[in-house]
């Protein structure tokens, strides 16, 4: 059996000259990381013939305010940002092109891509079509059909789409939003966005949820309003993830595919009233300690709740190829917003959500060193590491406040699955036993790969893993789906070849790139990137 450790932490880089409050990893391994335009010149010039608007007014800054991160490497190099993105939000298309949208100022309606590429010429593109409302504190959802929906922000209580559709010559009002908002607290900013099998949309904001058909536009059920007295969205900032979708083989009597149940958990946050007195009185509560499960699927459904070992307020909830959850960065009092949180949280906790033993899911592991506050993210990457960066709770970058000054670090968390005492129970995938590296709906395909031990009693699946747009503690697009394994067989000595089903719509698994990892007894493989398509 694996063994399990507490993991490792290793500093990648002392700084990386901005502050990671955005993260998004593309399918190129890299990770496109950035902050805000108005908080002051960066520690990162840019080359000389670039230089932006300081918080888009008439103030040159010749400093970046993003990164282009190589994994491989670890190394990075300046992009140009030319209005504000504090705050915003992200997708990724189905092409691997990253669409942001929103941020301040007259950054608030703008929407930027930008597209991999493999050598040093791409950079951030501004679209000259905006909008239609400005989106601060917004979140963004990739679509089946390869649109991305954007829910919300400050004082804005509608969503739309890019692309704009042709028919509507505005956003769309959605009452929830307004109905969710605590007077002078809010509670209800980055609502939590998960696009479940049918196709509907789960939204979460404050302590209420609701299924919504954003097609038809249509309030289609509300579910229970989580227990407690804890809000769970921006400023009293918790976190949620969708549990992994685990497909199954067959279909009903009519040969539709067999959906999976879905199930969201939503973790931490802070207590009404909380942000008034953090923000205005410097008096800073105990954060939440729960988190509440919820299979959305069900026909009734209802909350579980669960005590996590500490209270967390701005941790960041990723799902793990393992199938295991980590909760990592924040504060243990206190709420988001500048200075108005103390106590790191510098334990990450794991969290197995499969474990019958409701007292034995939770693990604490290894602290970090950095404090990693309000404006951190953290992103899994393709070999299973995390990346962990940001921590500004201050107006501007400021590098001499106590106790949490801004931090411009990178770090990597090592789950115990990356323990060097694994390494032989570790797959390393061989080859995919499809075109170009590409999985269509409902396709069978088989990948080869190579194990130095095999276990009899070590569960063989193959998991397709959305990279995620992180920031303020929300996993934006994040996914797993385990796909259904239809044999394994050994070829030699030390490889063997499992054949599984492609998933089988696009609500289960939206077209696009996803790492593909293999896992051998809870130990994931390095991943290979695949694209989802239709035939």
């Amino acid at each position: 059996m694996p063994s399990k450790s507490g993991g490792q932490w290793v500093l990648l880089q002392s700084s990386i000259g901005i502050s990671a409050m955005h993260m998004q990893v593309l399918n190129n391994d890299k990770v496109i990381i950035f902050d805000r335009t108005d908080m002051g010149p960066s520690n990162l010039s840019l080359p000389l013939d670039k230089c932006g608007k300081e918080g888009d007014v008439r103030q040159l800054d010749c400093t970046a305010h993003s990164v282009l991160y190589d994994i491989a490497s670890n190394t990075f190099r300046p992009l140009l940002l030319q209005t504000d993105t504090w705050c915003s939000s992200g997708a990724v298309l189905s092409d691997g092109t990253l669409v942001q949208t929103g941020g301040y100022n007259v950054g608030d309606r703008v929407i930027r891509l930008f597209t991999p590429c493999n050598d040093e010429g791409c950079d951030w593109v501004e679209l000259s079509k905006n909008l239609w409302d400005r989106r601060w504190y917004a979140s963004n959802q990739i679509l089946p059909d390869n649109r991305i929906i954007v829910v919300g922000g400050r004082r804005v209580f509608t969503y739309e789409f890019y692309p704009k559709i042709d028919s509507l010559s505005s956003s769309l009002y959605l009452r929830f939003l307004i109905e969710t908002r605590d007077p002078g607290e809010e509670n209800n900013l980055y609502p939590f966005l998960h696009l479940l099998p049918d196709g509907n949309l789960f939204i979460f904001a404050n302590r209420r949820s609701i299924l919504f058909d954003y097609i038809n536009n249509k309030l289609v059920k509300e579910f229970p309003v989580i227990p407690g007295n804890d809000k769970r969205n921006y400023p009293s900032t918790g976190s949620s993830i969708l549990l992994p979708l685990k497909l199954s083989a067959g279909s009903d009597g009519n040969g539709t595919a067999v959906l999976p149940d879905a199930e969201v958990m939503v973790c931490g946050g802070a207590p009404a009233g909380a942000f008034i007195k953090s923000d205005k009185e410097s008096v800073y509560v105990e954060a939440s300690r729960t988190c509440g499960r919820l299979k959305v699927t069900d026909k009734n459904p209802v909350w579980s709740m669960e005590f996590m070992p500490m209270p967390r307020v701005m941790s960041d909830m990723l799902l793990l190829p393992s199938g295991d959850v980590i909760i990592i960065n924040g504060a243990s009092n206190g709420t988001a917003g500048w200075e108005d949180a103390v106590g790191p949280n510098l334990n990450p906790v794991l969290y197995s959500p499969d474990e019958e033993e409701p007292d034995r899911r939770f693990v604490v592991l290894n602290p970090s060193k950095i404090p990693r506050m309000y404006h951190s993210s953290a992103v899994v990457l393709p070999d299973g590491r995390i990346l962990v960066g940001g921590s500004n709770p201050h107006q501007r970058y400021n590098f001499t406040a106590y106790p949490y000054p801004t931090d411009l670090s990178l770090e990597a968390f090592h789950p115990h699955y990356l323990d060097p005492e694994n390494a032989y129970m570790r797959p390393s995938i061989l080859s995919l036993e499809s075109r170009d590296r590409t999985v269509s709906y409902n396709e069978v395909f088989a990948v080869t790969f190579e194990l130095s031990s095999y276990s009899p009693s070590g569960e063989i699946s193959v998991s397709l893993m959305t990279p995620s747009f992180t920031t303020h503690s929300f996993a934006m697009n994040q996914r797993l789906v385990v796909l259904n394994v239809v044999s394994v067989s050994q070829l030699s000595v030390y490889a063997y070849k499992v054949v599984v089903n492609g998933p089988p719509t696009a609500t289960v698994a939206p077209p696009g790139y996803y790492m593909m990892f293999v896992v051998h007894a809870g130990i994931p493989s390095h991943a290979v990137w695949v694209k989802v398509t239709w035939n």
